[in-house]
């Protein structure tokens, strides 16, 4: 059963009185026009909740324990898909996910950050919190993206880097910022869609690129709400306040030019209709790639340069 939302429950109210009265309606016919009424206002009131979310709503859509996650994308928007395990120097990060693939014949690079579907899942790939390793795989296919000049294609989804202590006995801090510099001055295009949740340093590890495209309901941003109302506040529950202060939304990104292009979601999330978010991230794959691919590799490296320097402007 699809987990309702606490902005959904008289959508929701609406779908349990409409589906009993068509259950009585095969005995009374005389229903049929009711249902036509209510299905009207249905619609009215689906139109008037998912236009007016609030940043924490869009939050928790990102959320959302059925919202597609960066298997289901790269299993839904790939012709194939050959994975490429290990960082070589200390093991295989199951939060990432990545390996060679083809997007209507263009071969290329693709790696997600994986949250898993069920408990078993979850823990395997770590609830999508990568560890060094994690980001050292990352790295290492970005090279082999380089050696044969294809295209890479990161999914951003996670609520933050591993932040135990093992992690950082193993180099957390230098992992990322080595992706950091090495992402900067990779000699092939980067193409970065933020799925769901585009966390902290965890997000921007495998976030570097020439284009950032984002799901409509996704959020980006330095911090989660809870841990900064955390900080600032001394108190998690402030993670309303948190997240109209965070300016996490794909539309105030977009103003801030830290994203380049929202792309547009079915009504009230992807968990809804996921095949229109996958047409949505293969299209705006297939369109960028369209025009990186004819740019010269020094102008390439130099508009991904000025385009994070203009970031705020």
């Amino acid at each position: 059963m699809t987990e309702i939302l606490a902005h959904e429950r008289e959508i929701e109210e609406y779908r349990k009185t409409i589906d009993r009265l068509k259950k009585q309606s095969h005995h009374h016919p005389l229903f049929s026009q009711e249902i036509t009424r209510l299905e009207q206002k249905l619609e009215e009131l689906k139109a008037t909740v998912y236009k007016s979310l609030s940043p924490w709503e869009r939050v928790q859509i990102s959320r959302h324990p059925s919202r597609p996650k960066a298997l289901d994308f790269i299993k839904n928007i790939t012709d194939s898909f050959v994975e490429l395990c290990g960082d070589r120097t200390f093991g295989d990060d199951q939060a990432l996910v990545g390996g060679l693939a083809k997007i209507n014949g263009v071969p290329l690079v693709i790696m997600g950050q994986e949250k898993g579907k069920d408990t078993e899942g979850r823990i395997r790939h770590n609830f999508g919190m990568m560890n060094p390793e994690g980001f050292r795989k990352a790295l290492r296919l970005m090279k082999l993206a380089e050696k044969f000049s294809l295209p890479v294609l990161t999914l951003l989804d996670t609520s933050g880097a591993n932040p135990i202590l093992e992690a950082e006995e193993r180099g957390q801090g230098w992992a990322i910022a080595l992706n950091l510099r090495e992402m900067a001055r990779l000699k092939t295009p980067i193409i970065v869609v933020v799925i769901g949740e585009g966390c902290s340093g965890g997000a921007l590890g495998i976030g570097v690129g020439d284009v950032i495209g984002m799901l409509e309901h996704a959020y980006y941003s330095v911090i989660s709400p809870e841990g900064c109302a955390s900080i600032l506040w001394k108190d998690s529950s402030k993670k309303v306040e948190a997240s109209e202060a965070l300016k996490l939304t794909a539309e105030d990104l977009l103003r801030l030019q830290i994203i380049d292009k929202i792309i547009p979601e079915p009504l009230g999330g992807a968990h809804h209709d996921p095949k229109v978010a996958y047409d949505g991230v293969k299209n705006f794959f297939l369109e960028e790639w369209g025009t990186l691919r004819l740019l010269p590799k020094e102008i390439l490296l130099e508009e991904r340069y000025l385009k994070f320097r203009k970031i705020g402007g």
